[in-house]
């Protein structure tokens, strides 16, 4: 089963036509993606202090049936692919209303080292975490970081 949150449409959340506004179907994967992370002890907090944090490379959103204000949303977490060293993954948020699909965010991602700036390998706990998602449709594994240097390669300890 894939790991899922709720939400219920705010005011704020709509657009001039009573809709959820575009910004906002982001925001609801946003929130359950970094839901899915903290529930697991890894918190925005703790991520910042092992120096890595998810970096976003390419989003895709279909609209598929109109949400409205006091709405409840459910959102779920998949996984499309991921690298052999984790350093890149594609995931996946369907959107559903009483069980009927009205959204998919498709999202082409990785893990930045906050200090060089760069793609890098998440420590095997985070990686494990990735690899403990439901596979969803399409899957697609995903070719390695090609530098060499890394931080699973460095026995930083991390």
């Amino acid at each position: 089963m894939p790991y899922k949150q709720s939400f219920v449409v705010r005011w704020s959340e709509c657009d001039q036509n009573g809709h959820l506004r575009n910004t906002a179907y982001s925001e609801y994967g946003i929130e359950t993606r970094i839901g899915f992370l903290a529930d697991r002890g890894f918190s925005v907090r703790r991520l910042r202090e092992l120096g890595i944090g998810p970096v976003i490379l390419r989003e895709e959103l279909d609209y598929l049936r109109e949400v409205h204000l006091a709405e409840e949303i459910e959102v779920d977490f998949q996984r499309l692919g991921l690298s052999p060293d984790g350093a890149r993954w594609r995931l996946a948020h369907d959107l559903r209303r009483r069980g009927e699909p009205v959204a998919r965010i498709v999202l082409l991602g990785g893990w930045l080292d906050l200090e060089k700036r760069r793609l890098t390998p998440p420590f095997p706990e985070i990686q494990g975490l990735f690899e403990s998602l439901e596979a969803g449709e399409p899957y697609q594994d995903l070719a390695p970081l090609k530098r060499n240097a890394s931080r699973a390669a460095s026995g930083d300890g991390h």
